[in-house]
């Protein structure tokens, strides 16, 4: 890491990532919790975060296209501005609704609210998707491809430092203090990310090698992709995973309330928890990758899902809950690192935005579908089961899940890794 750290741009790129993660990880528990104080029904709680993540669907596509074509720097500023805005709109729309109605069992207590919420995460969604896209095709520009695990490593780790162990418990402490706090402390935090980002100098726009047609640069990008098995394995099995992950986050948001009988601030706790797996992972991920070799440990991390979301259901505290979590995180980090080092380092720099596009709209497109299945299984479990019994049911499910995916996807990074 002594080649990477004392690089001035890579070190305000990673503090940038830091504090738009904190914003993110203070959204986590906010989005979500926020929607719980205006109805108890599961359904439309996953409206919320399905508002954050269904732009992965809709803009993945034209995000790599754009990525590609002008300077990636400016592209992430631009997006940092209007995620600053979307959390400053829904401080205001917060502030004039105050103070909140009791959330009804069914319907929505303050309807207005509630969809101005859904347009601000629309937008901050959006903004994610073109930032994010920008943010990991500019990162080979800022270290040598030989230390791309380290970087990417060390760069989730301050990430999930932010979105996972600080942001969720700051986030659950101020709204359970002020509830229009953590909206306005995202906006602020943006703005500080924007100061880091802008200095960075260097050459971060694609040279283009046509006239730009964006018919033609997708086919480009498709291509690509079509002749990388190795790369649509990854893309399918992490959408799998991504759909079955947030299957349960619903669901697990609900348990906590109601199961367990746990507020805001032990929620977002149990949050944090998860992140020291991460963080931990984010160390030791490029040692483990050495000694297993990237097959070995991609195949080891995708079967350790399945008994982490049985394990959700069945631990009796928050204590074996939060040890649970941790373990899903290292598994879902390492993956990550295994994941994201292969892309950069194999996909050209003048295609990896149209591709990891592709590859993005794959693996985050399928969250939505998993949300709203999460609201439907415990609207469906309700009629059958008892209430505390319906809340776990989407675990269960994602259990399933995960055993399938994990069968079909070792063999799939078996023959992949073989032939790449």
């Amino acid at each position: 890491m002594k080649h990477i750290l004392p690089l001035s741009p890579f070190s305000r790129f990673v503090a940038a990532a830091g504090l738009t993660n904190l914003a993110d990880g203070v959204a986590t528990v906010v989005w979500a919790w926020m929607a719980t104080l205006l109805t108890r029904d599961a359904f439309l709680i996953a409206l919320m975060p399905v508002a954050l993540r269904l732009p992965w669907f809709v803009f993945a596509l034209p995000a790599g296209v754009i990525t590609d074509r002008v300077d990636r720097h400016r592209l992430i500023v631009a997006m940092d501005v209007l995620r600053a805005f979307g959390f400053a709109a829904a401080t205001v729309a917060v502030v004039l609704a105050m103070p909140l109605a009791d959330a009804p069992q069914t319907g929505l207590a303050q309807p207005g609210l509630f969809y101005m919420l859904l347009l601000s995460a629309v937008l901050v969604g959006s903004a994610e998707v073109f930032r994010d896209n920008a943010a990991q095709t500019m990162l080979p520009s800022l270290v040598p491809h030989e230390h791309l695990e380290a970087a990417n490593g060390r760069l989730w780790s301050v990430e999930l430092v932010g979105n996972s162990l600080i942001g969720p418990a700051l986030g659950a402490f101020l709204i359970a203090t002020i509830i229009p706090m953590p909206f306005a402390l995202n906006a602020v935090a943006y703005v500080a990310a924007l100061w880091l980002v802008w200095p960075i100098k260097g050459a971060f726009k694609p040279e283009m090698q046509s006239a730009p047609n964006w018919r033609s640069e997708l086919k480009e990008g498709f291509d690509f992709l079509r002749r990388s098995p190795l790369l649509r394995s990854m893309a399918w099995i992490t959408g799998a995973w991504n759909l079955l992950f947030q299957m349960s986050a619903i669901a697990l948001v609900l348990h906590v309330q109601e199961n367990l009988n746990l507020g805001a601030t032990a929620y977002g706790l149990l949050l944090a928890a998860g992140a020291v797996g991460g963080i931990a992972a984010g160390f030791v991920a490029e040692n483990i990758i050495k000694r297993y070799g990237p097959m070995r440990t991609a195949q080891v991390c995708l079967v350790v899902s399945a008994p982490c979301f049985f394990g959700f259901a069945y631990a009796p505290n928050w204590l074996s809950l939060a040890a649970m979590i941790m373990v899903f995180e290292f598994s879902g980090l390492t993956w990550n690192t295994v994941s994201v080092s292969y892309r950069q380092r194999s996909i050209p720099d003048v295609l990896l935005g149209r591709v990891n596009s592709l590859y993005r709209m794959l693996a985050w497109g399928l969250m939505p579908i998993g949300l709203i299945l999460s609201g439907l299984i415990v609207r469906w479990g309700e009629t059958v089961f008892t209430r505390d019994a319906a809340l776990v049911l989407p675990f269960y499910v994602a259990s399933a899940g995960a055993v399938l995916v994990g069968v079909l996807g070792w063999r799939a990074l078996g023959r992949g890794f073989s032939q790449s």
